[in-house]
């Protein structure tokens, strides 16, 4: 090996020991730079009542596409525009809340951040359509928080009152949910509504004053809207409780603004609805032989109820006495045979269909029959 080639080996290896020396320490290893989350893309912001509700989802990995140890805290920028305004450079941002990061767990549905900003009467007294925007940043260092999320610019109004007296009815294709029509507020164009739906825990069928008390198994989520006050949910089950709220819907131009929630209600639907009666019933007689006793066989229309159990058959020997069940248990089909029939014997059979939940039916037509 040359002197030089010897001279630059040696020196590699210095250089690379330096190096090392550098970069190994004892113990967890420490970032080169501040982890930065990544931004947020999805703020969104919305009228609702006195708030301004702001959602978006918490960021869980770094601009480096590394995974976040830990909660980043928050910071919400907001922005008072003049009527016509959109934000730009020169748009004066204020820090309006700052989320540490042991409290944002209160703010998350899932991965989801709802955040309720309270409107101050001044913010009402403006003219409506007064332009509020906001972004967004996290951090979960001191030395460097995100980039800014998109900007949302939210267009205040007078909010609507929210609608009074809930009711709920049950029948047996729907809850039907009914209140009482609060006036439109000034320079708005419609009023319509939102029902929202969502799943107590069993036991607490007593309306809470708030939506704060109760338990819910299922959040709230919209269930439909309704240009009436009345709103049919279809879409339920018998024993399950569930608890309503409604919010009037202003519409100003393109803009629209949500209530604050109604009162809710809580209604637990019980199946006490039975079954129609059965129709088309129909005897045959089988006289007796040397080998067989006489019989009576009996048959009628399937029910087309999704809840239809069964069917009972009863019978008496008058025709104006419902008479006495003679199946043992509950028939799955319409058919049946009576073998316990005597000669010259007179008989008048009428049939009941029964739902899963045990709901009787009224019984059915009368028809008879006369054992030879």
């Amino acid at each position: 090996m040359s002197r030089a080639a010897a001279t630059f080996a040696l020196s590699s290896g210095v250089w690379a020991l330096a190096l090392l020396a550098g970069c190994a320490a004892p113990g967890e290893p420490t970032a080169r730079h501040p982890v930065v989350p990544a931004a947020i893309a999805d703020l969104a912001a919305r009228q609702a009542g006195n708030d301004v509700v702001l959602t978006f989802d918490l960021p869980t990995r770094s601009k480096d596409r590394e995974g976040l140890a830990e909660m980043p805290s928050i910071e919400i920028y907001r922005a008072t525009l003049p009527p016509g305004a959109i934000p730009s450079q020169k748009t004066p941002w204020r820090l309006a809340y700052s989320i540490p990061s042991e409290r944002v767990d209160s703010y998350l549905t899932g991965n989801r951040i709802d955040f309720h900003d309270p409107l101050s009467p001044d913010d009402l007294a403006r003219p409506a359509g007064s332009p509020l925007a906001y972004n967004v940043r996290t951090r979960v260092t001191k030395a460097r928080a995100s980039d800014d999320s998109n900007i949302f610019t939210v267009h205040i109004y007078p909010p609507p009152e929210s609608p009074r007296g809930i009711r709920t009815d049950v029948t047996e294709s729907a809850v039907v949910v009914s209140w009482t029509e609060p006036a439109a507020p000034l320079g708005a164009s419609s009023l319509q509504y939102r029902v929202y739906r969502g799943q107590t825990e069993s036991g607490q069928e007593t309306a809470p004053p708030n939506l704060a008390q109760p338990k819910l198994k299922t959040p709230l989520e919209l269930a439909g809207s309704s240009s009436a006050p009345e709103f049919h949910d279809m879409d339920f089950q018998f024993g399950n409780t569930y608890i309503y709220t409604v919010r009037s819907v202003a519409q100003f131009g393109s803009d629209s603004v949500e209530s604050a929630d109604s009162s809710p209600a809580v209604v637990t639907p019980r199946d006490i609805f039975p079954p129609a009666a059965p129709s088309g019933l129909e005897i045959a007689i089988v006289p007796a032989t040397p080998q067989a006793s006489a019989y009576v066989e009996l048959s009628w229309a399937i029910g087309t109820e999704p809840d239809l159990a069964g069917y009972n058959v009863y019978r008496n020997d008058r025709e104006d006495i419902p008479g006495e069940r003679i199946n043992g248990e509950l028939l799955l089909s319409p058919t049946f045979r009576d073998i316990s029939v005597m000669p010259s014997g007179r008989y008048f059979y009428r049939v009941s269909a029964v739902d899963r939940a045990g709901n009787e039916s009224p019984k059915s037509s009368t028809v008879q029959g006369v054992i030879p």
